[in-house]
């Protein structure tokens, strides 16, 4: 991870944290073409542990967190990582393994970040 894709690991945390109250606890983001590919540590709060206890829980939990990330950037651009990367967010992808407490966003922009942030080491 290059300090480009470390700054934006921060971005990412602080921008969960101020519309969800919680960000992850470890990010490591790695940017490939337009693509900014975030792999998160510490997602869930003690409560939605508890929720992920029961079986039934985990499903709906990992259901409405997903939705939850996704509605949460469409409601709130996220200017400070387009500010930051010069370019404009245009999609999200989200996963999350509740059991791993270990989840997935992927970043989609519209021009190839890892060219533009590779020359500048």
């Amino acid at each position: 991870m290059n300090k480009y894709e470390a700054e934006f690991s921060n971005i990412v945390r602080s921008f969960r944290k101020k519309h969800m109250g919680k960000g992850p606890s470890k990010i490591t983001t790695t940017f490939c073409k337009n693509w900014a590919i975030c792999e998160m540590e510490g997602n869930l709060s003690p409560v939605e542990k508890f929720i992920a206890s029961a079986d039934e829980g985990k499903q709906v939990l990992r259901s409405a967190r997903t939705e939850m990330v996704k509605q949460m950037y469409r409601k709130n651009r996220p200017v400070e990582m387009e500010n930051f990367l010069e370019s404009n967010f245009v999609d999200l992808f989200v996963d999350i393994d509740i059991d791993r407490d270990f989840g997935m966003s992927i970043f989609v922009f519209d021009e190839d970040i890892e060219k533009k942030f590779s020359s500048k080491k």
